[in-house]
């Protein structure tokens, strides 16, 4: 996989360099490209954005500037207006992905941190401000698949740690990143629940002692544990990720025996 990030703060990006991103580069898992925005502006304040049209506060990125960028990393034509022909639609996993941080945009999952791993190439716009203009997506979406996401209802300064975050949580799922394929296998969202508490050694700490069923050496009540729990905790703290989940009716009567009798009802009918 190949990611490319285009932002007016490239220092901002270097964690994209460290730890298991670092190690997945070093052993040829991944490419990481971080552009400086900047380098395609044309004036001598090397300007990136004006007032809206409208009126209102802030200030909105020039399409000019962000065109000029885009289309050297992913290879379009000068001017969108140049008549091409695009790559197929279809070609999905081939099409590289503009993917654009944004409060607006849909909200980013584990399920979409795994649709964005099947793809051989990203590229992250990082808007600051009030934003990118529109018609910088609109043009590119000729040419490739563009997805606006959003990390959560909250507004951020800018697209940076954005582009951290879901880094993250997609190079981790490329085969080979990680010393365990389990490791996110049974992460959190995996199966549609939370993931529930984990313990190491010493047994004892502070007079806290670790569940003894952990100890047991029998997978099978481990396992059935660890389900239990994950249950529990989500029903605790994520409730509505139920509904969705697939459960049987030994995970219905956990959610009862735990305290959680009215939503064991409602999803057993």
């Amino acid at each position: 996989m190949r990611i490319d990030a285009l932002t007016i703060f490239p220092e901002y990006l270097e964690p994209l360099g460290a730890a298991i991103l670092g190690r997945a580069q070093s052993k040829g898992l991944l490419e990481v490209g971080v552009h400086d925005l900047r380098n395609w502006t044309h004036d001598v304040h090397r300007s990136v954005d004006d007032t809206p049209f409208g009126g209102g506060p802030g200030m909105v990125m020039l399409p000019s500037v962000w065109w000029a960028g885009l289309s050297e990393v992913l290879e379009l034509p000068a001017s969108p207006q140049t008549s091409v022909v695009p790559a197929p639609s279809g070609d999905v996993g081939r099409r590289p992905l503009l993917v654009v941080p944004t409060p607006a945009g849909r909200p980013f999952t584990q399920q979409l941190a795994e649709e964005f791993a099947t793809r051989s190439h990203l590229v992250f716009a990082c808007g600051r401000y009030e934003g990118i203009d529109q018609r910088v997506f609109d043009a590119t979406a000729d040419y490739v698949d563009v997805v606006e996401v959003s990390l959560g209802d909250y507004v951020l300064i800018g697209g940076e740690v954005a582009v951290l975050a879901i880094s993250e949580a997609v190079v981790r799922l490329i085969p080979g990143v990680l010393g365990n394929q389990r490791s996110h296998e049974e992460d959190s969202f995996s199966d549609g629940l939370l993931e529930g508490p984990s313990y190491t050694r010493p047994e004892v700490w502070e007079g806290i002692a670790v569940p003894e069923v952990l100890k047991s050496g029998n997978h099978a009540r481990i396992d059935r544990w660890r389900r239990d729990q994950s249950l529990l905790r989500t029903a605790e703290r994520r409730p509505e990720l139920l509904v969705d989940a697939e459960l049987d009716k030994v995970d219905v009567e956990v959610l009862r025996s735990g305290g959680f009798g009215q939503l064991a009802d409602d999803l057993a009918h």
